[in-house]
C-alpha cells in the first residue's frame, strides 16, 4: 500500500459531458463511455484508496465501454501489477480499452511489462490499431504515444470510412494538431494532469507560464529550465483540461466539417508538490446520434 501522509490531491471528481455525433447509429444512442487516465501508480501520488474510489464509481455507471488514456507507471515497471488487479473489477459491457503514456513505453522493458500485464488482466492495449467494440458503426483508434517516434496518424485514419464516427485515445492532446486533417469525432487525451496547481481565474501554473515564455528574453529562458522542460512535456498548454473544439485542416470554407473535438482527462494521479484547486478526475462520457454536433454540460 501507498502512504501519503503529506499529498496535496483533494476529492475525486467526476465529470459529465454529453456529446452528439452525426451518423452515429441510432443502436448507440446514449453510449456511455468511462475515461480514466495518468494513474502514476509508482509515485506516491495515487492512493489505494483514491484509486478503489475511481474504480468503484465506474462501475456504478454501468458504461459501455471503459478507456484508459495512459500513464500507468512512472518509472518502475513493478506497480503496474497492483493497477491490473484492482482493474480486473472494472464493469462494463464492451470491454476495457488503453493506450500506453509517455511514462509507460521507456525503456522496452517496462513497455512490454505493461502491456502483457493489462492483457492478462483482460484490458484491450491499442497501439496504432482500430477497433470496433460496438459494432461497425463506431470506430475506437488508439494510437501510439507521439514520444515513442510510431505516431503515424497518415497510415491509420484513411482507414476509416469518412462516414464512420470515430473515437480517438491519444495520451498527448498536442496530437490534436496533427489530427486536425481527418474527422476527429472525440479525442480523449490526458497527460497534462489538468496543470495540477490552479488559480481560479488566472489558470494553471504551467498555463500561466507558458504564455509568459514568449515575452521573457532568451537569455533569461535559458537559465530557468522549469520553463524549458514546461516546452518539452506540452506545446499547447491551452488544452490542458476538459473540452474544447479545433477547427479541422484542408476543407474549403464552404465545406467547412463540424470541428474535432478534444477533452483532456485531469488524471488520478499526481506529482510533488500535488495538486491544488486541480482534483483527480473520472469523466462519463454519453454519445447521442443528432445533427449539428454540440457539446452539452
Amino acid at each position: 500500500m501507498i502512504s501519503m501522509p503529506f499529498v496535496i490531491t483533494g476529492p475525486l471528481t467526476i465529470e459529465r459531458l454529453s456529446i452528439s455525433i452525426e451518423s452515429l447509429p441510432k443502436s448507440l444512442n446514449g453510449l456511455k463511455l468511462i475515461q480514466m487516465s495518468d494513474f502514476h501508480a509508482d509515485s506516491w501520488g495515487l492512493s489505494d484508496q483514491l484509486l478503489a474510489q475511481a474504480i468503484a464509481a465506474s462501475n456504478r455507471e454501468y458504461p459501455d465501454l471503459v478507456l484508459l488514456t495512459g500513464d500507468f507507471i512512472t518509472s518502475k515497471p513493478d506497480p503496474i501489477d497492483r493497477l491490473a488487479r484492482q482493474f480486473k473489477k472494472l464493469e462494463s459491457r464492451y470491454g476495457t480499452y488503453a493506450i500506453l503514456g509517455n511514462h509507460d513505453i521507456y525503456p522496452q522493458e517496462n513497455r512490454s511489462r505493461v502491456i502483457k500485464t493489462l492483457t492478462q488482466a483482460g484490458i484491450t492495449v491499442l497501439w496504432n490499431e482500430i477497433c470496433y467494440p460496438c459494432g461497425p458503426g463506431l470506430a475506437l483508434v488508439g494510437f501510439a504515444d507521439v514520444r515513442s517516434r510510431q505516431f503515424f496518424p497518415a497510415q491509420i485514419m484513411p482507414q476509416i470510412p469518412d462516414d464512420i464516427p470515430r473515437i480517438v485515445l491519444a495520451h498527448n492532446p498536442d496530437c490534436a494538431t496533427q489530427l486536425r486533417a481527418w474527422r476527429v469525432d472525440l479525442q480523449l487525451s490526458g497527460h497534462t494532469h489538468g496543470g495540477q496547481i490552479y488559480i481560479p481565474g488566472l489558470g494553471s501554473l504551467p498555463a500561466i507560464a507558458a504564455r509568459s515564455y514568449g515575452t521573457i528574453p532568451g537569455a533569461i529562458q535559458r537559465r530557468i529550465p522549469g520553463l524549458q522542460r514546461l516546452s518539452r512535456i506540452n506545446q499547447n498548454w491551452e488544452w490542458e483540461r476538459g473540452y474544447h473544439e479545433i477547427e479541422r485542416d484542408g476543407l474549403p470554407t464552404r465545406d467547412r466539417a463540424a470541428p474535432n473535438r478534444l477533452y483532456i482527462n485531469r488524471g488520478l494521479g499526481t506529482y510533488p508538490p500535488g495538486r491544488l484547486f486541480c482534483t483527480p478526475e473520472v469523466t462519463i462520457i454519453c454519445l447521442y446520434s443528432k445533427p449539428n454536433s454540440k457539446l452539452e454540460a
